[in-house]
């Protein structure tokens, strides 16, 4: 189990203030510079679109972002468990379920907040817009209205309306009880399955587990007045007694005896031990409750070691989370067009979902969550960051929405399908979840050597309440103090530790080791007090050299050279000690290293081979196989320049040093990283886009990096300080909060680390 992590009220407020309010926004994805670019994205040009559309309306498919374009609508009577707060207090949430889209199916979602507890005006107001989508994500809408606006909707769209409160929870459900009754060695047919919750997302897990094979009157629904029996009239509604059971049971407890399954979508100790005690042997139990569980995984297996349990948690194995089904369920019916999603594209769903947890998992998704993941009973569920889930699962809901007639637009090559599927995918986040993962493992004890510095101080607190580690924070006992309560977060001063240079008690080992190293470098004694007792940099440094701290993150408040001076008079960190930096450029979907970008100034070509084989290293830690290019304004020989001799030269010398990676050069940017560009070239050795560029010198590839960062928005991991004994990260002087912590992350996860 993974350590919990603790979210203050302030990050909140911060991650959705900063940099901009809110969490998205919408781009233009054609050129729009020129007078001709606006003549044809409005008018005249937007007309001839316009009247092909009016012959055939499918054709908006092709001439507009409907087709994969989702509303994700809500009054916010029923919002993530908080009840009724309105519909704009809901916006932070459908908001996220935008970029939730966008992030796991690359599918576009628009936010749709309507300010209504009437099921007649929201049922009109979504059929009205309607056209601008091609499906509609119902969301946080309290029962029984979301099941009368639901139904209505389907009933007069020609578009999938999906509320994923209900089938969500109920695809994943599934899903997860497919495994876990074959682990069990039962049948749906045969399990006697009891839910407590009788809301939309209970009533939507038992509709399609009947649909799926499971008997009516094995089925035995709970909500706050116990059994939903045939006969009872109390807190009765027609949907409730749909599911009305012939039993004797009258309360939860009565109805748990015997039972193989237990569905909870209730409230947090719904469930006691008392009650699992007396289920059927290999009981599934699926405590799906939030934020806390009808039962614990560890309260459920005191009593009954052979159960297998699930809930909605994150730091439990087996998460049941939405996540796993609506983009993909959505980005399968996107893709043929679809009229609807109906039950046999959500069966398809959950029954793709379970064949895949049954598959060998990748090692970037095990290096991900940071344990072995195999299936079992800890494992009957995928996890929401396995990259298969976008190229396995929208096929299987396209190809079940084909087979029952409610696709316009079938798929012919299944084949060529997944292909562009995979190229949705974005390596990004999955490597960034996979450092954070591998960072909660570690638990590093991390060192922020600039304690008097608001990012770098608020930095260190989220790595602690990440559950990354311990920070430890150099810097004055009431500064740190007065500066954490500026930035509003004062009672953080009792969890972070604190490190004062002047009142150390390894001052005098570290004023030791420092004066060994410098003695014959024009340092006295007294040189060496000052710079152990007055630079931080220095002082950290010393911390890391002796084994009191794992990990340095220091360069917010200086210039990185004057910074990597200081980090020298503790450690071998030059170019001729191999030494290099190089940055990560995140951008769409992308992830490009650049090196150097720290340490040499002006490589030679035996230098250049040193620092594609750093980088090909960094690389590899991040889960990425190398393909290097050595880069220049000239591609293989032409246009001749002396400048671009060493860039030709250094392949050379790694074909002599036999490394074990892909590189090739000199090239231009645009031959390294454009397959069309490349495909002139069929000789080269690169087996596809570089991954690395190594460039000429420190100056253009500083160039490089800032051009892209401050005209492109690419974001910018680095530069990661690699060669060098110790993790040791350099920040720039702007860098954010978010970008201390992706840096500390990375001292965290040793990347870069030699072992020398």
């Amino acid at each position: 189990m993974s350590r919990k992590s603790r979210i203050t009220p302030e990050e909140a407020l911060a991650y959705h203030f900063e940099p901009t309010p809110g969490k998205y926004e919408v781009v233009a994805t054609t050129p729009m510079a020129t007078q001709r670019d606006l003549s044809l994205a409005y008018s005249p040009g937007v007309a001839v679109p316009v009247e092909h559309i009016a012959r055939d309306p499918g054709l908006a498919y092709d001439y507009t972002v409907k087709g994969n374009m989702v509303a994700v609508v809500s009054n916010g009577t029923a919002i993530l468990g908080m009840g009724n707060l309105g519909a704009l207090a809901s916006k932070p949430v459908m908001e996220g379920k935008a970029v939730l889209f966008k992030r796991f199916a690359d599918v576009n979602a628009i936010d749709i907040e309507l300010a209504t507890e009437d099921a007649d005006e929201i049922i009109k107001a979504v059929h009205l817009m309607s056209p601008t989508f091609g499906g509609i994500n119902l969301e946080d809408i309290k029962a029984p209205e979301c099941f009368i606006i639901e139904q209505r909707l389907k009933e007069l769209c020609d578009i999938p309306v999906f509320h994923d409160d209900q089938h969500g929870t109920a695809v994943i459900c599934a899903a997860g009880l497919i495994n876990a009754l074959e682990l069990s060695g039962k049948r749906i047919e045969d399990c006697r399955i009891v839910l407590n919750g009788a809301g939309a997302a209970g009533i939507a897990c038992l509709e399609l587990l009947k649909s799926m094979g499971a008997r009516h009157d094995n089925c035995i629904m709970c909500d706050t007045k116990g059994v939903i029996y045939q006969g009872r009239t109390e807190g009765m509604n027609q949907w409730k007694s749909a599911h009305a059971a012939v039993t004797d049971a009258r309360t939860l407890e009565e109805a748990m005896v015997g039972a193989d399954v237990f569905l909870g979508v209730s409230a947090k100790g719904a469930v006691t031990p008392e009650m699992v005690q007396a289920m059927a042997d290999n009981p599934v139990i699926f405590a799906m409750a939030n934020p806390d569980p009808e039962i614990t995984p560890e309260e459920a297996h005191a009593v009954r070691p052979d159960a297998i349990v699930a809930t909605g948690r994150s730091d439990y194995p087996n998460q049941v989370n939405n996540v796993l089904g609506f983009p993909y369920l959505f980005r399968g019916a996107l893709d043929i067009h679809a009229r609807a999603i109906n039950d046999e594209m959500k069966i398809a769903c959950a029954r793709a979902l379970a064949e895949l947890a049954r598959e060998d998992v990748p090692d970037e998704v095990a290096m991900a969550y940071g344990r072995k993941l195999s299936f079992g009973r800890d494992y009957i569920i995928p996890t929401p960051f396995d990259p298969r889930l976008i190229y396995t699962i929208p096929p299987a809901v396209a190809k079940a929405g084909m087979d029952t007639g409610v696709a316009r637009r079938p798929i012919i090559d299944m084949d060529a399908y997944r292909h562009t599927l995979r190229s949705r995918m974005d390596p990004t986040a999955s490597i960034q979840q996979s450092l954070f993962a591998r960072a909660r493992q570690a638990q590093s004890r991390m060192i922020f050597a600039e304690g008097d510095d608001e990012r770098v101080l608020r930095a260190a607190v989220a790595y602690q309440r990440a559950g990354l580690g311990k920070a430890l924070v150099v810097g004055q006992d009431e500064d740190v103090k007065r500066r954490l309560e500026t930035a509003g977060l004062g009672d953080a001063v009792r969890e972070l530790s604190i490190v004062n240079a002047a009142n150390s008690r390894h001052l005098d080992a570290y004023k030791s080791f420092l004066y060994k190293r410098l003695q014959r470098k024009g340092f006295d004694q007294r040189d060496v007090h000052r710079m152990a007792t007055r630079d931080r940099h220095i002082f950290s440094a010393l911390m890391l050299a002796h084994g009191h701290g794992d990990g340095l993150v220091t360069g917010a408040t200086r210039k990185s050279a004057l910074v990597m001076d200081m980090i020298n008079h503790v450690f071998d960190a030059r170019a001729q000690d191999g030494a290099v930096g190089v940055s990560a450029l995140l951008h769409k979907g992308r992830i490009v290293l650049i090196a150097d970008t720290l340490v040499h100034e002006w490589p030679e070509e035996d230098d250049l081979a040193d620092i594609a084989t750093r980088a090909a290293g960094v690389a590899r830690s991040l889960g990425l196989e190398p393909r290097v290019a050595f880069v220049s304004f000239s591609t293989f020989g032409y246009p001749v320049s002396e400048r671009a001799q060493k860039m030709h030269l250094a392949p050379d010398v790694l074909d002599r040093r036999g490394v074990d990676f892909e590189y090739e050069g000199e090239m231009t940017v645009d031959v390294a990283l454009n397959a069309n560009a490349a495909a002139h070239y069929p000789f080269s050795r690169l087996t596809g886009p570089a991954n690395i560029l190594v460039v000429p010198a420190r100056h253009s590839a500083s160039i490089s990096v800032k051009l892209m960062q401050e005209m492109a928005g690419a974001t910018v991991i680095g530069p990661i300080l690699t060669g060098v004994p110790k993790p040791i990260q350099i920040l720039s002087t702007g860098a954010t909060v978010n970008d201390i912590m992706n840096m500390a992350v990375m001292a965290a996860c040793r990347v870069g680390l030699t072992s020398k």
